[in-house]
């Protein structure tokens, strides 16, 4: 007689990354977890707690506020065959980290072809009034370096299932937890084991007209737009990339294939951003299909304001997507 699968469950973002954490340390006692305040705190927006209380301090530790030794600790950990997942309070403060990740950790298999299975997580994103030191969006300073996998979920069922892939890769990953989405989005997620592939986007909204290519926090904006122009008659479609290195090129040319015409969204500083890269890869794969320029919605290149108007003008909107979509259909 088969045995029954357990219900699915209501979780928030948050609560799906402390699922999926929490389970794979269940499953693997190779996996443990490090970071400042993560222990008896049960960390800054508290995705670790009661963990010490299941798994002891000798898998639940906490540190000093020393961004590079936390990195070079879980380093070395994966090196000798430990799978570490390390938190950031902020990502903002991984910067202090760079040498540790862009020198050591990203290089490893190339050097010698050692594993280096360790995930880097934490909060990043605005539109929570944080400022300029707890407000960045810092993926793209990683995806110029060869040998990190980059992923930045926008839901709850893909922040489970990525966390899980993650801890369970032998490469060195990096986790971008949106903390404008921690507890305000909830959605249904299987209770069973499943994990979600790293480097392959979903289409979170079937659409005919134009496609928006985003991820993360922005995704949720993209659908709110669709929504509102659909009682226009535009349809929009959301490609949502979920991990940004590596970038799912077939489904980037596919989409633009589709409907002719592209948004490419995201919240970090326009120039350097991911949209120059998508870009790049549309004139490669998909040049002859475009109907239309490739448009750019993007934050505006400064330090990300306290103030919040000010944030509200800096950060990309709805009523920008809604804009652009109108010129963009009548184009």
């Amino acid at each position: 007689m088969d045995t029954p699968k357990p219900d699915p469950m209501q979780l928030t973002y948050l609560e799906a990354i402390r699922q999926g954490i929490w389970e794979e340390m269940e499953r693997d006692p190779t996996v443990f977890c490090l970071g400042e305040d993560i222990g008896i705190y049960g960390g800054a927006f508290k995705v670790t707690d009661g963990f010490i209380d299941r798994f002891g301090p000798e898998r639940v530790i906490d540190t000093p506020i020393a961004e590079s030794a936390i990195v070079g600790a879980a380093f070395g950990a994966s090196l000798t065959g430990m799978r570490p997942v390390a938190e950031f309070q902020f990502m903002d403060f991984i910067g202090c980290a760079f040498n540790q990740i862009s020198n050591m950790v990203a290089k490893t298999h190339y050097l010698w072809g050692a594993p280096a299975p360790l995930v880097l997580r934490g909060p990043s994103g605005g539109y929570v009034h944080g400022g300029p030191f707890h407000s960045q969006n810092p993926e793209m300073w990683f995806v110029h370096n060869p040998g990190l996998k980059v992923i930045c979920p926008a839901t709850p069922y893909d922040a489970k299932g990525l966390i899980k892939a993650a801890i369970r890769d032998n490469n060195p990953c990096i986790f971008f937890e949106h903390k404008y989405l921690y507890r305000r989005i909830k959605e249904e997620v299987p209770a069973d084991d499943y994990v979600v592939p790293i480097g392959k986007a979903r289409i979170a909204r079937e659409g005919r007209d134009l496609s928006i290519i985003t991820y993360a926090a922005m995704v949720h904006t993209a659908l709110e737009a669709a929504e509102i122009l659909s009682k226009e008659g535009i349809d929009l479609e959301i490609l949502d990339l979920r991990t940004v290195s590596p970038l799912d090129r077939a489904a980037i040319a596919e989409t633009v294939k589709k409907t002719n015409k592209v948004i490419l969204l995201h919240e970090h500083s326009r120039t350097g951003g991911l949209a120059g890269e998508i870009a790049a890869i549309i004139n490669e794969e998909a040049f002859d299909d475009l109907d239309g320029p490739i448009v750019r919605i993007a934050g505006l290149d400064s330090a990300i304001p306290f103030s919040p108007p000010q944030e509200h003008h800096y950060l990309p909107k709805v009523e920008d997507v809604v804009r652009e979509a109108r010129r963009l259909k009548a184009y």
